[in-house]
């Protein structure tokens, strides 16, 4: 076993009033619902009767309801939200817009390997769709197919990016290539990858992808949590009830309405910061010409981009999962996690001492144990679900709500042929075990980044059991 060794994080630290200088204005809000606020849907009140119902106001339930109304114009389909359209995951998250169906290239060869190439395909596809859908509908969502950077930030992770490259797409960077592309004294070598990837602005694509639906005639009701799905297909509310042919619940990380779901995934919180707009100064200092996406390839990595004006979003690192297993607005403050965020983007880019934070926030990820997203019916296939994304889902739920469509509709196409659709992640255990396996794995995960990748006797148990990790 290899001794134990410092990051570049730790290596490279920034002075501590850097980062206090840089928190100091920082607001907790989430940039992306602030930037978008949208409009207003009423909250249902009475009873209704409909050919579809969709559960949750995020992109999962935005794209089913959408095409469901553009596979069959005359059915009603209405959809409920229990706070606002985009407010939990799909208005928090960094706008990584991803082909990938599997949560990366080797989590996806590692559970799939006998369909790997073809859910490769289908994930390119699924990004082309929403790429259509774009720019047919003319949705203002920030939409940019910019292609994206995977990084190495350690001498170790230079190989494992070396062996994806392939022909001109990804193509392998060297530490002096990639450096020259964006300017950051952390990297050791980079992967470009120029097709499957892609940006947008979280809050006004769910705003967006709203307006849509209305505008095809779906119903939307905000406001409206579904407290109970009863006997047959009856959605019961606070005010009203309704009274479904088929249902779609894409309740994310929210419990499930669903008794076999309710193990399925558990709350993992993420963080990010915001910075206020650079100047032009700033901007230049960075290279980045190509505004695209990048993540380093640590086992806890960050993630950043560029916005619309100019401002860097940062996040990741850490992945906290609090016992229990609850989703609670007071876990979103988290002071430790944000100053080491902010010191890390300072390392990643020292040239821009002196910026400062507007932002900060949190969101919670429905992580499953098998890192991407499953699916599956029930009630004699009147009600489907799809979630499980694990933080990879921006692009992932519109394949999501195809094939929920698919199964309400009983159709045997491609999609639903799957494995990968036909098959279900193993549950979690309950408290303590969850917290005990879940703090374990993380803490392995660190020691792996401190010890030049090199995975501990725990994680290697996990990849021979199908429950190891990595994107």
């Amino acid at each position: 076993m290899p001794r134990s060794e410092s990051t570049v994080f730790e290596r490279h630290r920034p002075d501590a009033s850097v980062v206090r200088h840089a928190l100091a204005p920082t607001r907790q809000a989430v940039f992306w619902t602030e930037d978008a606020p949208g409009e207003r849907y009423p909250r249902l009140q009475g009873d209704v009767s409909c050919d579809l119902a969709v559960v949750g106001g995020g992109y999962t339930g935005l794209w089913t309801a959408l095409l469901a109304k553009q596979q069959d114009p005359d059915a009603r389909v209405v959809l409920l939200e229990g706070r606002r359209i985009g407010w939990a995951a799909s208005g928090r998250n960094g706008g990584f817009c991803e082909a990938s169906l599997t949560h990366g290239d080797e989590n996806g060869r590692t559970r799939f390997p006998g369909e790997f190439d073809e859910l490769q395909r289908l994930g390119m596809r699924n990004l082309d769709e929403i790429e259509g859908t774009v720019a047919e509908l003319g949705l203002d969502a920030g939409f940019e197919r910019n292609g994206a950077f995977d990084v190495a930030t350690e001498p170790h992770q230079v190989e494992w990016l070396r062996e994806l490259a392939g022909g001109d797409d990804p193509v392998f960077l060297d530490a002096a290539a990639m450096r020259a592309a964006v300017h950051s004294p952390t990297y050791e070598g980079g992967l470009q990858r120029f097709r499957d990837s892609a940006l947008v602005h979280p809050a006004k694509l769910a705003r967006a992808l709203a307006r849509a639906c209305v505008e095809a005639g779906v119903e939307i009701f905000e406001n409206t949590p579904v407290q109970a799905l009863g006997d047959g297909i009856t959605l019961y509310t606070p005010d009203g009830v309704v009274r479904s042919q088929r249902t779609a619940l894409g309740t994310n990380v929210f419990p499930s309405l669903l008794k076999r779901n309710r193990l399925a995934t558990v709350p993992v919180y993420d963080y990010v910061l915001m910075t206020e707009p650079l100047t032009p100064q700033q901007r230049a200092s960075l290279g980045w010409e190509g505004r695209q996406g990048i993540g380093d390839s640590a086992n806890q990595f960050h993630y950043y981009r560029l916005t619309e004006d100019d401002r860097i979003l940062f996040g990741g690192y850490d992945a906290v999962y609090h016992y229990g297993g609850r989703v609670r607005e007071r876990y979103e403050d988290r002071p430790e996690t944000f100053r080491r965020l902010a010191a890390h983007f300072f390392t990643t880019f020292p040239q821009l001492e002196g910026v400062r934070f507007s932002h900060k926030w949190a969101g919670a990820i429905d992580t499953c144990s098998r890192f991407c997203a499953f699916f599956g019916t029930a009630r004699a296939g009147r009600v489907a679900y799809a979630t499980g994304y694990t933080g990879l889902g921006v692009a992932a739920t519109h394949f999501g709500a195809r094939v929920m469509l698919d199964l309400l509709a009983g159709r045997r196409t491609e999609r639903t042929e799957l494995e990968m659709v036909r098959s279900r992640p193993l549950p979690f255990p309950p408290e303590p075990a969850a917290a005990i396996g879940i703090n374990l794995t993380r803490w392995s995960l660190d020691r792996a980044d401190h010890r030049r990748g090199e995975r501990n006797a725990f994680l290697r148990t996990l990849d021979a059991v199908g429950l190891g990790f990595d994107s």
